[in-house]
């Protein structure tokens, strides 16, 4: 089976392949569970992606069972392409053809190393094994599916004439994308583009195949290394959310998407349409953006630095003086992009606590957020019991109310009572209830160097599992002295971490959930077979 050439409509713009649930994933304490995923894969959908990369199906029961969902979920006819990741083995195809076989566009990504470090010091292979090797599994893989990926792991590192030969083998074997990986970051935006300039001009079948690029951002450059490949005929763009990933992170979807919507009229040219187009390049809506970025950011524990490009908290604020009033008298004088075309609107007032149901379901429906009947329930309630307390809901609110709501960790405990003592002449002092997952309610106090210790000590004292807090962090969802709190933590255990997220407007309530949630993470990992890595752990023996 040949791959043919490619129609034009496939090659004028820019495809997206999300790969957050997967190399996103592998960022230290962003593990998500089952329905994690499934929630974000959800987004990505609304988002328009072109390609979900839904996980590593051979690396544990949970990532084939995640991947899997979403193949049947969110992999429908007019739904995006679901991937699964498999090393160039035939176990690891096998778990991934089964795992995406219900999508109805499904994709196998198989790869192996080719630079000379990664043969040497990794896979302990020649080059004339690896030749052998993918050329074989991709075969192998479209026996599965007919749209195979290839990656040549470490691309930005390896021989140029090595590379050639493989992708022409792999090409020829059936891969209808080929994606050039700069695994470690370490290409610059020149040299990267040369890469793709090399690849156009000497895989003589390359027209048969979409290429693909793929990067990390240790040297800060992973988004201008993507764009400089475009100029040079990459026609898709493997990133994440917020440009989370192992180390450094991958290039950063929002920054891409956002960067080729600013600036089509100079990347026009380079996909062959007319300099003044207005088509967009890409078909994301980018109205979505901000909402799947804060979605990724609650699930993950990853929080947005402020100063991030496109979705930080002062990606559109202005405290020159000068800058405010250049905006007030002309956006463009500051602004090149408007707020509202990410998703940012107006944080305007929209219920109270007078407010039924069916209203809050229809203000959700005009958010984006489309609930079963149980999360909405749930959802609801929340909302009932915040408008007790707090006189004004915004949009913001309802947001953090769903994500919230959506991000709780399976409730192996389940905080069930709090109470705090503390002031300047007082020794804070704690004391929480919690019921176990055999559904036993346990009580225990503890004395703290301040609230929120206490809550901790004492959650301690009845989950005990060892670990270590890293980091905690309190944000504002809104502005005023009732506005909604959030708070992540992220602690570790054995040098594996975990997040917790929560939001209340009592930020010692929050603090409770956030912690609770990170230890049922914790717990739920205990009990569960640890996943593989797919670059990290060995591959079995091909064959």
């Amino acid at each position: 089976m040949s791959a043919q050439p490619l129609p034009a409509s496939q090659t004028d713009r820019i495809l997206i392949f999300d790969t957050t649930l997967r190399d996103g994933e592998q960022s230290p304490g962003a593990t998500l569970n089952v329905d994690e995923k499934l929630t974000i894969a959800r987004q990505l959908a609304r988002l328009g992606v072109d390609i979900i990369e839904a996980g590593f199906p051979f690396a544990s029961p949970g990532d084939f069972e995640a991947v899997s969902k979403i193949a049947q979920q969110v992999g429908t006819e007019d739904g995006p392409i679901i991937c699964g990741l498999a090393r160039a083995t035939r176990s690891d195809i096998e778990a991934a053809a089964k795992a995406v076989v219900y999508a109805a566009k499904p994709r196998i990504h198989t790869f192996i190393a080719t630079s000379d470090i990664h043969l040497e010091y990794k896979l302990k292979k020649t080059r004339r094994e690896v030749l052998e090797i993918a050329p074989e599994m991709v075969a192998y893989a479209k026996t599965f599916v007919d749209d195979v990926e290839f990656s040549p792991e470490d691309a930005g590192r390896s021989d140029p004439e090595f590379l050639y030969q493989v992708l022409e083998k792999a090409i020829a074997a059936g891969a209808t994308t080929i994606n050039i990986p700069d695994t470690v970051g370490y290409t610059t935006p020149s040299e990267f583009g040369a890469i793709i300039k090399g690849i156009k001009e000497n895989v003589p079948n390359v027209d048969q195949a979409i290429i693909s690029v793929h990067g990390h951002n240790d040297l800060g450059l992973a988004v201008a290394n993507f764009l400089e490949a475009v100029k040079n005929g990459a026609r898709q763009l493997e990133c994440t959310i917020n440009g989370i990933g192992e180390r450094a992170g991958n290039a950063a979807l929002e920054e891409l998407v956002m960067a080729l919507h600013v600036r089509r009229q100079y990347f026009n040219p380079f996909l062959g349409r007319a300099v003044d187009s207005e088509a967009p390049l890409t078909q994301v809506d980018t109205r979505q953006i901000y909402k799947t970025s804060r979605l990724v950011s609650n699930l993950t524990g990853m929080l947005v630095q402020p100063n991030k490009a496109i979705v930080g908290a002062n990606a559109f604020s202005h405290e020159s003086g000068i800058h405010q009033d250049g905006v007030l008298k002309h956006k463009l004088t500051y602004e090149i992009m408007d707020a509202q075309s990410i998703g940012l609107n107006d944080n305007q007032i929209t219920l109270g606590k007078l407010s039924g149901r069916n209203a809050f379901r229809v203000r959700l429906k005009e958010l984006g957020f489309d609930l079963a009947d149980q999360e909405l329930n749930r959802a609801f309630l929340r909302f009932k019991d915040m408008a007790d307390k707090k006189k004004d809901i915004t949009d913001w609110d309802l947001e953090a109310i769903v994500n919230d709501e959506a991000q709780q960790s399976p409730e192996l405990f389940r905080l069930e009572h709090i109470q705090v003592s503390c002031g300047d002449h007082a020794r804070p002092t704690a004391t929480v209830t919690l019921r176990t997952p055999e559904g036993e309610e346990l009580t225990d106090a503890a004395i703290g160097t301040g609230p929120v210790d206490a809550v901790y000590r004492a959650i301690n004292r009845v989950i005990d599992i060892p670990n270590e807090l890293i980091e905690f962090s309190v944000q504002s969802v809104t502005q005023g002295i009732d506005a909604l709190g959030e708070v992540t933590i992220r602690l570790k255990h054995e040098e594996v971490i975990f997040s917790g997220h929560a939001a209340n407007t009592d930020i010692i309530v929050a603090s409770a959930l956030a912690y609770t949630s990170a230890l049922n993470r914790l717990y739920a990992s205990l009990q569960s077979v640890k996943a593989l890595h797919p670059q990290h752990d060995e591959a079995q023996p091909v064959g």
